[in-house]
């Protein structure tokens, strides 16, 4: 091996100072040898080229300087025109030539005072100085741009418009006779035209700055029309000489009024050559000019799509932000400028929108209106490009939101292309908020760094799974996040829309506790105290407060914590504060006022909240506290029950340990812990409470929640395969107590694992857990089952909602829920609208033929949402079509909100939460309050969002205040809203119907009792094996139903025109029911195909009838009725450890005995 020590040379013996300033003599016996790099641009050629044309700076004063020349060169022409005298004949005798001073006759021309011009001797040397210098230079130009071709230099245009401009005047230095010959010099102004173009190509290198192409070309067209004109003018002026002696006013005129096609016709040129300059000079303008102008126009063309520059001085002086997307849609343009402008204090902000692609032409006829022709300014540009960045002037953006494009096939490339934008961003202007939405989860940790973060996929499974066990969290939510006044269906003559528009108005608000109006007075007080007493008084609902040190928002706290004069105190109203009036109400008439609360049997308050463009006036109600035995809390006669307290307790002031009840979680877990059943203990159901050991992703906040002490094998987990640890091949064979929530889906991915996550927290009771099984069209990766196979009761299954196999196998016939995920798969489409096609298909087949099933089905867009569960001829749905598009005419901003799918919480779009990243803009905390409401977010001391059901129990409470009062008092619940289910009231001839179908069915059993067996046997045969709806496949139905016909028609008269229409609407009720009944058939035969037992299906049982909306926040007079869902803020039940765990179940929690429920009620 060589010694590598061997090989460095050793130091100097003696290395002193001298030698450090004398160098050291060692190295001049050094054979290296030092090397001078680019010689090359030593030599004087490259000098030169270096000063004249590669430095951008004196290259830039040197055709700056050449262009000064040339307009010198006309200049001095000008005057030697206004000097010049034809008449003189200076030339002529000079040369002893006879000078010619008669009038001109026709066909004769005299062409001295063509030749030869007047030019004094002092202008004489000014011009022959600036033909030298500009000679030379061109000389010194074309050497150095030399590139081998000799021709090419000097064949060029301006080379020989330079050499007729100045050689003559240099010639005439060695020749004076010649010099008062005419020069046309006033061609310089050709060369002043190239001069300056090249001027400006100079100026953007110097400057490193490109101006507007459209600037360019609009400058090279004026100074190409200045150039035909000024030739044009003095060609004329001297050719004259010989003919009119125009001046050059006159030839100044003549020219303007040619090239105008106006033509008067009083100032024409008299010899032939002036005319065929003039010729010469038409042609040349009808060459030149359209070909400039087409240039010009493409240019603007190009930039109306572009979109130009957002000006520095606007940029400076305006507030503004930019959109980046990589395709801009209609719907997308709409919802944000709806959303972004409903706000007053953002009417003076600009939105700039910066897009890669080209403007659509309905993005294009949108941003013509007035209304937003003035306010959004369209880029096309790439937000990866720092030119582009520094169109929109990103720098000096008070906002840039990066949106994803959630309708590309593949949706990781989506996020990666939004992650480089962020990116791009955030290293150009560092000090821009950024708002960025993101559509996968694993990509989330990519733009941490950004101020706001909205994860698609996140929200969505969060919000699908909280629909199955609080009904309609996804319309609570979307309703939350939208900015709208509650003005929606207000002249509408039914009841259920004017509350449901009303209420749909109210927004999460935020406000100081010490500069509040609604809940100044409550400071030292509980939570639970302020939160009652200021829905009572004002009807606000208090939700959450944060404290001033602390970033975290908690959600009702609970009636512990103690209000603080600096806390920010969120809380759900029509409108904030600040934009409300307050007004004192005498006691007699809130005495008479409550006397008219109700109207009929509707029994639907007047709310106490006026709302009139922006300002809310709220009437201010008694805030003393009820006597516990006041006749207001007594229980009515009919509703009375012994041993129920005929009273509420008061809502404390401070939080008393001895009377404050954790209502029935903590107690219910506490004894499902202490004392599991024989059967959980033999089954091995014992559960325990922890974080998932393992997360699909990075980045998922931890959630504790229901969790299994050993995984559960990956065999297991399929619903649809017995292995070695069991025998169990479908949903039925298992057994389960609860009714299973199916979801489906195209593949197991990571966002899946937040539907399953809100389903087992730890705040969940034990015995409410449902089974969950994911019907997925791919079978999911070994990551997925690595972090799912630690919950309890959740399996998976390969196969889709297109096959009826597939869905009886996974126990749909049980299921209490059936979420459909829109696939990736299908969101892109050549028209963007049949996007959900097979989607929407899908679900109406479920519907169909599961009536009973409660469906939650995700679409890509809002708009298709009027397809679900179609019903062509229901008047009532096409009733509520035309209300959409009278919402839509009105420019609201949920117009599809009283679709009874959307209001009933059965669909959903993912499209409808983009709003919440246009909110955080202005309410920087609504993406943290929804992540906690939704669970996916979990903050020591938060609570959480669940249910409860009001029954036929808890309706002696009557009103929404007293139910308030009755749960701040008991458990510190806080309700937010209701959800309630009505009967959908029928018009007379709807009702007509359905007596009349009512008849058909008593009828025909009758009649089909009369009939033989073997007929019957027969119709039950073909009724079962056939699956079409077409009366054609039924000869035999459509024999019996003409029987029925003709021995119904022989009891009326037959001239009666409203008996022949009963009886078509009878055979057409006749012939519903039997295309219910055959798919009852069809879905019976394969459950026993597949060897599952038809027992638990039901086929008959259906929603059509009923309607479903949303209260939130509704006015304390509200009254309750049966089956109500009240939406409940719950308190963290690990904040606090009670000192005794009741035992009893009821939500309140009550001293007084009540029945033992499962399901948590009042």
């Amino acid at each position: 091996m060589v010694d590598l020590d061997s090989e460095v040379p050793p130091l100097p013996p003696r290395y002193r100072f001298r030698d450090l300033l004398l160098g050291d003599q060692g190295w001049q016996s050094d054979d290296r040898v030092q090397v001078e790099f680019y010689m090359n641009e030593n030599t004087f050629k490259e000098r030169l080229k270096l000063f004249f044309i590669k430095n951008q700076r004196s290259s830039l004063r040197i055709r700056l300087f050449n262009f000064s020349l040339k307009l010198l060169s006309c200049f001095l022409y000008i005057i030697r025109v206004l000097l010049d005298d034809p008449t003189q004949g200076l030339a002529c005798k000079e040369l002893n030539w006879r000078c010619s001073n008669q009038t001109y006759t026709p066909g004769a021309i005299d062409w001295s005072p063509i030749i030869w011009v007047n030019r004094s001797l002092p202008l004489w040397g000014l011009q022959v100085s600036v033909a030298l210098i500009s000679l030379f230079e061109t000389l010194l130009l074309s050497y150095l741009s030399y590139k081998g071709n000799i021709w090419e230099q000097i064949l060029r245009i301006p080379f020989l418009l330079e050499v007729i401009n100045a050689v003559p005047f240099i010639i005439t230095i060695f020749w004076p006779v010649l010099r008062n010959l005419f020069i046309p010099v006033f061609l310089n102004c050709w060369l002043a035209k190239h001069a300056l173009e090249n001027m400006i190509n100079d100026l953007h290198r110097a400057i490193q700055r490109t101006q507007s192409a459209m600037f360019n070309q609009v400058l090279i067209l004026i100074s190409t029309l200045l150039c035909l004109i000024f030739t044009c003018i003095c060609g004329i002026q001297h050719l004259e000489r010989a003919g009119n002696r125009l001046t050059l006013f006159d030839s100044l005129y003549f020219c303007i009024v040619t090239f105008s096609t106006v033509g008067f016709g009083d100032v024409t040129p008299k010899i032939w050559p002036s005319k065929l300059l003039v010729v010469i000079m038409i042609c040349v303008a009808l060459v030149v000019l359209p070909i400039q102008f087409e240039q010009l126009a493409y240019l603007w063309m190009e930039r109306q799509k572009s979109g130009g520059n957002y000006s520095r001085h606007r940029a400076q002086t305006e507030k503004h932000v930019v959109l980046c997307v990589s395709s801009l849609k209609i719907d997308l343009l709409m919802d944000f400028l709806n959303e972004f402008y409903a706000h007053p204090r953002l009417q003076d902000y600009y939105v700039v929108i910066l897009c890669p692609t080209e403007m659509d032409a309905q993005v294009r006829r949108v941003l013509q209106i007035p209304m937003w022709s003035q306010r959004v300014i369209y880029l096309q540009g790439s937000a990866l490009k720092d030119q582009d960045l520094l169109r929109a002037k990103m720098d000096d953006a008070e906002a840039c939101f990066i949106l994803s494009s959630r309708c590309e096939v593949d949706r990781t490339a989506a996020d990666h292309q939004t992650i480089l934008r962020a990116w791009a961003v955030k290293d150009f202007a560092p000090n821009c908020p950024l708002y960025v939405q993101i559509l996968k989860p694993e990509n989330k940790f990519h733009i941490k760094f950004a101020d706001h973060v909205v994860c698609e996929e996140e929200f969505k499974y969060a919000m699908l799974a909280l629909n199955c066990i609080c009904p309609a969290t996804s319309t609570l939510i979307t309703l939350l996040v939208h900015t709208s006044r509650g003005q929606e269906s207000q002249q509408s003559s039914e009841q259920w829309q004017k509350m449901y528009g009303r209420c749909s108005g109210n927004e999460v608000h935020h406000i100081n506790l010490e500069e509040s109006t609604f809940f100044a007075e409550y400071e030292g007080k509980s939570f639970t105290y302020a939160s009652f007493h200021a829905h009572k008084k004002f009807g606000v609902c208090l939700i959450g407060v944060r404290k001033e040190d602390n970033k975290n928002i908690l959600l009702n706290p609970g009636p512990r914590y103690i209000m603080s004069s600096t806390d920010i105190c969120f809380y759900i109203n029509i409108t904030k504060e600040e934009n409300s009036a307050f007004k004192k109400q005498e006691k007699h008439r809130k005495k008479h006022e409550s006397k008219l609360s109700y109207h009929g049997t509707s029994r639907l308050p007047v709310h106490s909240i006026i709302a009139s463009m922006g300002t809310v006036a709220i009437d201010l109600q008694d805030t003393g506290c009820r006597t516990s035995s006041g006749p207001t809390l007594a229980l009515p006669s009919e509703g009375g029950r012994e041993g129920r307290r005929p009273s509420i307790a008061p809502v404390l002031e401070v939080a008393d340990s001895s009377s404050l009840q954790t209502c029935d979680l903590l107690s219910d877990q506490s004894e499902d812990e202490t004392t599991p059943s024989d059967e959980e203990v033999s089954a091995g159901l014992e559960y325990a409470k922890g974080y998932p050991p393992y997360s699909p992703y990075i980045g998922s906040s931890p959630t504790f929640c229901h969790l299994l002490h050993e995984k559960v094998p990956f065999c297991c987990l399929r619903l649809d395969k017995g292995c070695q640890h069991n025998y169990y091949e479908d949903a039925k064979a298992y057994g389960f107590k609860n009714k299973l929530i199916i979801v489906a889906a195209e593949t197991a991915g990571n966002g899946l694992y937040n539907f399953i996550v809100p389903l087992r927290a730890y705040y969940r009771p034990k015995k409410e857990l449902n089974p969950i099984v994911l019907l997925l069209d791919n079978p999911p990766d070994m990551h997925f089952l690595d972090a799912i196979c630690w919950f309890p009761m959740v399996y998976y299954m390969v196969g889709s909602i297109d096959n009826l196999d597939d869905l009886l196998r996974c126990g749909v016939t049980f299921a209490a829920n059936m979420v459909v995920v829109d696939k990736e798969s299908t969101m892109s489409a050549e028209e963007d609208y049949m996007a959900d096609a097979k989607t929407i298909v899908n679900v109406q087949t479920l519907f169909r033929l599961f009536s009973s099933l409660s469906i939650i089905t995700e679409l890509t867009h809002p708009a298709n949402m009027r397809f679900m569960q179609f019903r062509a001829k229901d008047c009532y749905s096409l009733a509520l079509s035309k209300l959409e598009k009278k919402e839509r005419e009105k420019g609201s901003n949920l117009a599809f909100m009283f679709r009874l799918p959307f209001a009933a919480g059965r669909v959903f779009s993912i499209s409808m939460l983009d709003t919440l990243l246009y909110q955080s803009f202005v309410k920087g905390y609504m993406i943290s309050i929804t992540r906690l409401l939704l669970g996916l977010d979990t903050t020591p001391g938060s609570g959480f969002l669940c249910s409860m059901k009001i029954t036929e129990e808890d309706l002696w409470i009557r009103t929404y205040a007293r139910l308030y009062q009755k749960l701040c008092s008991s458990t510190g619940d806080i309700p937010i809203g209701v959800y309630r289910t009505e009967s959908q009231k029928l018009t007379t001839s709807e009702s007509r119907e359905m007596a009349s179908q009512s008849q058909i069915s008593i009828s025909v059993e009758e009649w089909e009792d009369t009939k033989d067996t073997k007929e019957q046997i027969s119709y039950r045969n073909n009724h079962r094996n056939s699956t079409s709806s077409d009366q054609s496949d039924h000869p035999l139905l459509r024999r019996k139903s003409m029987q029925w016909a003709r021995r119904l028609s022989r009891r009326v008269p037959r001239h009666s025109g409203k008996t022949a229409e009963k009886i078509n609407q009878q055979r057409m009720n006749l012939y519903r029911r039997s295309e219910r009944q055959e798919l009852a058939e069809l879905v019976k035969n394969r459950m026993k195909h597949l060897g599952l037992s038809p027992a638990g299906y039901d086929e008959l049982n259906d929603h059509e009838n009923t309607l479903s909306y949303i209260l939130i926040n509704p006015s304390p007079d509200t009254r309750l009725e049966l089956n109500d869902i009240v939406y409940l803020i719950r308190p963290d039940p690990l904040a606090y450890v009670p000192n005794t765990a009741p035992s009893q179940k009821g939500s309140f929690c009550n001293t007084v005995g009540q029945d033992t429920r499962e399901e948590t009620q009042l």
